[in-house]
This record gives C-alpha cells, sequence and structure tokens, in this order.
C-alpha cells in the first residue's frame, strides 16, 4: 500500500460519506432505526470519534488514545453512543466533516515507512502493519456503516441517486 493509494481510499469513503449525507433530509438523520437503535447521527458521531483517535496515534507517532480502547468493541461502542447521543446533529455533522479533513492531513503528514513499520509508532506491536490499523479505523469502517445506511435508505425510501449506490 502506498501513500497515496491510501489516501485516495480515504478520500474515496469521505466522497461517498459526502453524496450519502447530500440525499437524505436533515429531519432524518437523528431518527433511530439505521443501524439497531442508531441514527444516522449517532454514527456519525462513532465515525468521528474513531477518526479523531487515528489522527492522534499518527500526530504522536505513538499507540495513545482514549481509555476506552481498553474496553471490548461492543462496549466501547456502547459508551461511544451514549457519550453522543444527546448531541445537536449541526454539531455531530461539523465535528465528523472536521475529523475527515484532519484524518487526510494527519495521514499526509507522515511518511510512507510509517505506514507500514510499525517502529515508527510507539508501543505498537512489531506484527501489526499502521496502514491497516488505521484503515480499520478509517475507510475499512466507513465502508461497513456506508453499506448500512445504503440499506436503510433503501427501506425508508430515500432516493439515492447513482453516486449513492456506487458500492464502498
Amino acid at each position: 500500500m502506498t501513500k497515496d493509494e491510501f489516501l485516495e481510499l480515504i478520500r474515496s469513503a469521505r466522497t461517498q460519506w459526502q453524496a450519502l449525507l447530500a440525499e437524505i433530509p436533515e429531519r432524518k438523520m437523528s431518527e433511530p432505526g439505521v443501524a439497531g437503535e442508531w441514527s444516522l447521527k449517532d454514527i456519525l458521531a462513532h465515525i468521528a470519534w474513531y477518526y479523531h483517535e487515528m489522527i492522534g496515534v499518527m500526530q504522536a507517532h505513538a499507540l495513545v488514545g482514549s481509555e476506552l480502547w481498553n474496553l471490548p468493541p461492543d462496549e466501547r461502542n456502547a459508551v461511544i453512543f451514549e457519550q453522543n447521543r444527546g448531541r445537536d446533529l449541526q454539531e455531530v455533522l461539523a465535528e465528523f466533516s472536521r475529523f475527515a479533513a484532519q484524518l487526510l492531513e494527519a495521514v499526509g503528514s507522515i511518511s510512507e515507512e510509517d505506514l507500514t513499520n510499525p517502529r515508527g509508532f510507539k508501543d505498537m506491536l512489531s506484527d501489526w502493519v499502521p496502514w491497516q490499523v488505521i484503515a480499520g479505523n478509517a475507510y475499512i469502517h466507513d465502508e461497513d456503516h456506508i453499506r448500512s445506511v445504503r440499506e436503510w435508505m433503501g427501506k425508508n425510501g430515500i432516493k439515492m441517486t447513482s453516486s449513492t449506490t456506487k458500492q464502498a
């Protein structure tokens, strides 16, 4: 994986999010049921949390972050959901957009070698590949949620354009 390829995958996911968000009426974004009890707003807050964590890892060149990483994934996600469920939609949308841009900047600021060499990150396990860690919390994570949002849109009669239906 080259840095340019990696950046393109992140940009592609961001473009897909932008297309989806453009198709969904704001009044629908806070309605539960997109993924279990989660609304689209909840999903965006969840993804923004993961982006923020990966930005910190890249900026610190270390496996740093929230204490929530010590929890199993389902518990961690439940805490993130509870922390964000009462937030204003516009605040979540702005944060999601800001962290998506900062994620691209952070990837752009690290070397190509750092993407493939765990020694470039303090406390990263030697058998981990940094770009894979970041991808699992960025564009790969995005793809799972984009797919569920598309399914929800289809079930709720929200029209999808050709750019919205493009597969992740």
